[in-house]
């Protein structure tokens, strides 16, 4: 059986970016055992300031929350780290809400700041590896 990484997305509006660093270092050695995506500016920050790797999606207002939105509709994202800046208005709002949609529709857990994220990052059931089914039945 051939053992795959579980993957997160990390986002962060520009008013929460900081926090997102924050929580990312805080975390790193948690965070670097499983694949991480982002969207553009949070993953590039991640890989700058953290040194953690991050396969970078276009910036939120770009259209890279409806691409990890997708990835969550297909089934590949396992968790989403959304910190939002609620105190802000964001353009591109509706696509934001496509993605929490998206997590709710196909229960993917989502967390929206840094204390519920660091509730799901250590929780037993992400911390499971996964095996893919296409080696479980050549087994």
């Amino acid at each position: 059986m051939k053992e795959t990484l579980r993957t997160i997305a990390l986002i962060a509006h520009d008013g929460k970016k900081a926090d997102m660093v924050a929580f990312a270092m805080q975390h790193k050695d948690l965070l670097a055992r499983f694949e991480l995506v982002g969207t553009g500016t949070t993953g590039k920050l991640l890989e700058e300031k953290v040194g953690l790797k991050v396969r970078r999606f276009l910036s939120g207002p770009l259209g890279g929350d409806v691409q990890i939105a997708a990835r969550v509709v297909t089934g590949d994202i396992d968790a989403v780290f959304f910190f939002v800046d609620p105190l802000d208005k964001h353009p591109h709002d509706p696509d934001i809400q496509t993605l929490l949609r998206a997590c709710n529709v196909h229960n993917v857990p989502l967390a929206t700041n840094p204390a519920t994220a660091h509730y799901i990052l250590t929780s037993q059931a992400l911390q499971s590896v996964e095996t893919s089914p296409a080696d479980e039945s050549a087994s």
